[in-house]
Formats: C-alpha cells, sequence, structure tokens
C-alpha cells in the first residue's frame, strides 16, 4: 500500500476527507439514475484509503440518504463505523433530521452542533426545510453559529452545511439553494477565525472566495450534475472526494481526487487557500 498522500503534513494540521450526497437506499437492490450508490461509496471509500488515509475526521455533508427510511441509515452507520475514525454527519434535503438523529449516531458517527480539533472549531448547520429541495437557516440555527463562534474567537472555524449559500451557475440547482445567504453571511462577517465553508447539494466541484472566506462544494460519491446546466442532467464526471487539510496558521490545502472507469484514481485539484 503506497504511503499516504496526508504523510508529508505536519503532526498537528487536521486531515480531512469529505464524503458527501451519498444517497444510500434502505434496500442494496435500488439505484439512482442507475447507480448503485452503495458500490460507488464503497469504491470512492477505497479511494480514500488508498490516497489520504487515515484522516483525522470524516465530514459527511448531507443527503446521506436517498429515502429517510431507518434501514438507509443503519447499514450507512455500519459502514461508517467500519472506517474507525470518527465521521461528523449534518442532514440535507433528502434526510430526515429526526429519523437520522435516531438510526445514525454511535461511538464513531457523531451528530453534533459543533467540534474542535486542535487549533480548529467546526460548527455543523441544518439547512433542511420539510418537504422541499432547498435549504434555510432558521433564527435559532444563526444564532446557534453565532454563539458558537463567539465562544471560540482564538480558533479557526471551518463552517459545515448542506445547502450552498451562493450561486453555482446552474439555474436549476441555484433555485434550491440556501434561502437567507445574506443573513449567513452577516454572522460569519462578525467572525474573523471563520477561514472556509464546504458543502454538498450540487453534486460537483466549486471553489470560490468572499471576503477571504473560502467557499468549496463538492462532488457526490454517486451521481454527478452537469455544471452550468438550466435544469437537471447527470455529468460524466466520475464520483470522487474532497481533501482537506487545516493548518495551524489557519491556512487550508484542498483537493479533488475522482474514481477511474474501474474505480482507480482520476487524479484532482490540489489548490492552496
Amino acid at each position: 500500500m503506497k504511503d499516504s498522500a496526508f504523510a508529508q503534513y505536519a503532526a498537528d494540521a487536521i486531515k480531512i476527507v469529505q464524503l458527501t450526497d451519498t444517497h444510500l437506499f434502505a434496500e442494496p437492490s435500488r439505484t439512482f439514475d442507475g447507480v448503485d450508490t452503495e458500490v460507488s461509496l464503497q469504491r470512492v471509500i477505497d479511494l480514500a484509503c488508498e490516497n489520504h488515509w487515515p484522516p483525522d475526521l470524516v465530514l459527511a455533508t448531507g443527503d446521506l440518504a436517498h429515502e429517510p427510511l431507518v434501514g438507509a441509515y443503519t447499514r450507512l452507520r455500519s459502514l461508517f463505523n467500519g472506517l474507525a475514525v470518527p465521521v461528523y454527519c449534518i442532514p440535507g434535503n433528502h434526510d430526515d433530521p429526526t429519523v437520522m438523529g435516531e438510526a445514525l449516531p454511535s461511538p464513531g458517527v457523531h451528530l453534533t452542533g459543533s467540534a474542535r480539533r486542535g487549533r480548529w472549531q467546526f460548527v455543523f448547520l441544518n439547512t433542511v426545510l420539510r418537504n422541499a429541495d432547498g435549504g434555510h437557516l432558521p433564527a435559532s440555527e444563526l444564532q446557534r453559529l453565532d454563539k458558537a463562534l463567539w465562544a471560540e474567537p482564538d480558533l479557526y472555524a471551518l463552517i459545515c452545511l448542506h445547502h450552498p449559500p451562493v450561486m453555482i451557475g446552474s439555474r436549476w440547482m441555484d433555485a434550491i439553494a440556501l434561502d437567507n445567504p445574506d443573513e449567513f453571511f452577516a454572522v460569519l462577517d462578525r467572525h474573523a477565525q471563520v477561514k472556509a465553508v464546504v458543502w454538498g447539494h450540487i453534486h460537483q466541484e466549486f471553489a470560490a472566495e468572499r471576503n477571504g472566506v473560502h467557499l468549496f462544494g463538492s462532488p457526490s460519491t454517486c451521481v454527478q450534475f452537469r455544471p452550468r446546466s438550466d435544469e437537471y442532467r447527470a455529468d460524466t464526471a466520475p464520483a470522487g472526494y474532497r481533501w482537506l487539510v487545516l493548518k495551524k496558521d489557519g491556512t487550508i490545502e484542498t483537493g479533488i481526487l475522482r474514481l477511474g472507469p474501474e474505480g482507480a484514481s482520476a487524479g484532482g485539484s490540489t489548490p492552496r487557500a
């Protein structure tokens, strides 16, 4: 087995693998747009194990189940426990936060509002609107975010949510993004320690910057969405994951790694932020 790409980084850097939009079913025979989501997820995990393992933690940023049934979360919990690293989960629009909260947590799988690792704080937000594909941050979540950031001003912060807080250039996807981004960014603008925001939902790679805060969207572990499309179109890009390295000086390195035709690496970007 080759050395992990994480081996080059200092021991005090926080190494992360982000797995998002896994869309697992309760029944193994079910598929999403012709893709066996469990097989695809396992291949992506295998790819991460070959290239960026072990991380300090895994971020699972929503749409963990395709249909929010106990059986789907039970299967996912078993798979995540097998990773033997902490997995932090947030819900997406395909998830039911209540069912997810009852069926998914275990000693290795966490549903929590925040966490701390080294010089970094992680804040996990719930943007789910019942019976809607778009997202919203209620006043309670915005207040919780603000309070968490005020409580740890000396830690750098990474914010995790499911719905994108910016337009990505796909008309159909932009219509179901976070519906109150101005309120979200108003909170972030009060806290200089916020360094990055990461999300799922868009099933494609995205990177931008706003007021010194890096904004990262990531590919799904199953079906990909065609970028800059007016309506839903599956893309031919392979499934993949995002890796991140959070350094003690507040800088970030990140990249995307995707599967090849037979589950092998197809390469990816490695920007520094």
